[in-house]
């Protein structure tokens, strides 16, 4: 392999131009900010009422959020009534600690409503 024309280590291969660095740099960045890009427009589509709608990632995440919370009391009310039903849920619990952030960040959220409505009621 010694007479191999590719280079076997760094030693051995040509040192990049600060231009080429700068260029490699960029297109990095270009396709860092595409995969987020790409990420934002699959949860616009998942979510409901976020398609066809101008792309604010703030706006897509919050509503992202909001259909979570929406979609992690549904399944509560499921598990409840399908209890009630003597129907064995072992398995369909979400842990925990997922339960008690969807009800901290629900809490939040509310406070901040009750906040706003408060400093509209001002004016």
């Amino acid at each position: 392999m010694a007479g191999s024309q590719s280079p076997t280590n760094a030693a051995d291969r040509p040192r990049l131009t600060e231009a080429q660095k700068k260029e490699n740099h960029i297109r990095s960045e270009q396709k860092r900010r595409e995969a987020i890009r790409e990420g934002f427009d699959r949860l616009a589509s998942i979510v409901p009422g976020m398609e066809g709608q101008g792309r604010s990632e703030a706006v897509v995440l919050e509503a992202t959020v909001k259909y979570l919370r929406e979609q992690i009391v549904i399944r509560k009310k499921l598990i409840t009534n399908a209890q009630a039903r003597g129907v064995d849920t072992t398995g369909w619990e979400l842990p925990t600690h997922t339960l008690e952030a969807c009800e901290a960040q629900l809490k939040r959220v509310q406070e901040e409503e009750q906040q706003q409505n408060g400093l509209q009621g001002k004016d």
